[in-house]
């Protein structure tokens, strides 16, 4: 998988701008639908939406503790589903 920093992105949706998508992506070299989802978060987050290289990125207003509280939530709710899928097992066991 490549990885591209935020500088190359930003130039590529500019040209894709310019030129259109299909033809910036042939010239690039990068596939269609990547570029289309950096001009789709152009769109959604402004000069937030390009960081580093590629990785998952948060909202520039975003604080390091709202984005470890999400983090946590998503555990919580996962710990969550696995106990409601075990209860319901015991409970079935326990009918028989």
């Amino acid at each position: 998988m490549n990885r591209y920093d935020k500088t190359f992105k930003e130039e590529a949706v500019r040209l894709s701008d310019e030129m259109g998508s299909k033809k910036a992506a042939e010239q690039l070299g990068v596939p269609y639908h990547t570029l289309q989802e950096w001009r789709k978060r152009r769109t959604l987050h402004g000069d937030g939406a390009h960081i580093g290289s590629g990785r998952a990125y948060a909202s520039a207003d975003k604080t390091a503790r709202e984005i470890e509280l999400e983090k946590e939530i998503g555990e919580l709710r996962r710990a969550n589903e696995i106990l409601k899928d075990a209860l319901g097992f015991f409970a079935k066991d326990r009918k028989r």
